[in-house]
C-alpha cells in the first residue's frame, strides 16, 4: 500500500552539518521538508539570514527546528530564543523534551514557550516523549499538554521512542489528532535495546536506527493512525548510515530512497 506523507530529513540524520548543509543535503535529496539543528549559543542573526536565503534560494521549507531541552530550575532564556529562530525561519514545529523530574515545572515553562509562540505563524510546541527523559511515556506526555490546554501545543510521536516506552498502538489512537502536527518514524530491531538499561537505550536512539522496513517496529500500523497527509520526519540516526555516506549529499538521498521506498511498499528485500 503506498503512502503519501511529505517527507521531511530530521536533522539527527546529520550530526555533524552546519545548518546550510542541511539546507543542501535535503533539498538536493528532494524531501519536501528539513529539520534545523540549533546550537543557540553559536546561532547568530547572520546565521538566521544566511539559512533564510538558503531556504528561499532552494524553495526547502523547515518541518521542525531542535533541540529545546528543558532543565531544573528556571526556563533557559535560549529556549525562547530558539521559538524566535524558529518561527523567523518559517518552521512548523520546535520540538522539546525534559529532563526536569518535576513535572509541575515541564508544564509550566512549556507553557511559557507556547504562549511565546501564540501569533507567530503557524508554529507549534511539540513535546516528545521518550524513556530517556523525565517525559518518559505517551500518557505522561498527554497529562502535561491536556493541563496546558493550548492550542499550539502538540505531541510528537518516535516510533522508537514509542516501542521502547511500552507504547501500544491504542495509545497513539486515543491521541487528540489536533495535538499530532509531525510525527518521526524508523526503523530498529525489535526486541533491541533493553529499556532498563538506560545507556543501551540511549546509544540506540543515536546510533542503532535503520531505515524504515529493515527492523521490526510496526510502522504500517502506527501511519495508519496518522493522518494522510501528515508529514513525517525520518528519524534515522545512525551511525552505520554515517559511515556508509560520510558525503552528507550522498546520505540525504539514501535516506530519500529507502523511506520511499517503504512508502510505495517496497520490500528491504527488494532493494
Amino acid at each position: 500500500m503506498a503512502r503519501h506523507h511529505p517527507l521531511s530529513m530530521a536533522a539527527g540524520i546529520m550530526p555533524e552539518a552546519t545548518p546550510l548543509q542541511l539546507v543542501e543535503a535535503a533539498a538536493k535529496a528532494g524531501f519536501d521538508y528539513g529539520g534545523m539543528w540549533i546550537e543557540a549559543d553559536q546561532w547568530t542573526p547572520q546565521t538566521t539570514r544566511d539559512v533564510r536565503a538558503a531556504l528561499s534560494d532552494t524553495g526547502l521549507k523547515l518541518l521542525d527546528v531542535e533541540v529545546v531541552w528543558i532543565q531544573p530550575g528556571p526556563l533557559d532564556p535560549n529556549h525562547l530564543r530558539i521559538v524566535e529562530i524558529g518561527m523567523d525561519l518559517g518552521a512548523r514545529n520546535v520540538l522539546c523534551v525534559s529532563s526536569d523530574p518535576d513535572a509541575g515545572a515541564t508544564r509550566d515553562k512549556l507553557a511559557v514557550l507556547m504562549d511565546h509562540a501564540t501569533g507567530g505563524g503557524d508554529i507549534r510546541i511539540n513535546l516528545e516523549f521518550g524513556i530517556f527523559t523525565e517525559v518518559k511515556t505517551i500518557h505522561q506526555a498527554s497529562d502535561i499538554l491536556r493541563q496546558i490546554g493550548s492550542p499550539v501545543g502538540g505531541l510528537l510521536i518516535d516510533s522508537l521512542h514509542w516501542r521502547r516506552s511500552g507504547g501500544r498502538l491504542a495509545d497513539i489512537a486515543a491521541v487528540p489528532r489536533e495535538w499530532i502536527s509531525y510525527a518521526q518514524l524508523c526503523d530498529a530491531p525489535d526486541p533491541g535495546a533493553d529499556p532498563a538499561d538506560a545507556a543501551a537505550i540511549l546509544e540506540e536512539a543515536l546510533d542503532g536506527r535503520v531505515a524504515m522496513g529493515k527492523g521490526g517496529l510496526p510502522l504500517a500500523a502506527i501511519a495508519d493512525l496518522l493522518a494522510p497527509d501528515l508529514p513525517i520526519a525520518i528519524e534515522e540516526r545512525s551511525k552505520a548510515l554515517r559511515d556508509t555516506f560520510p558525503d552528507l549529499n550522498a546520505r540525504a538521498a539514501e535516506l530519500l530512497r529507502t523511506s520511499k521506498a517503504w512508502m510505495n511498499g517496497v520490500s528491504f528485500s527488494d532493494f
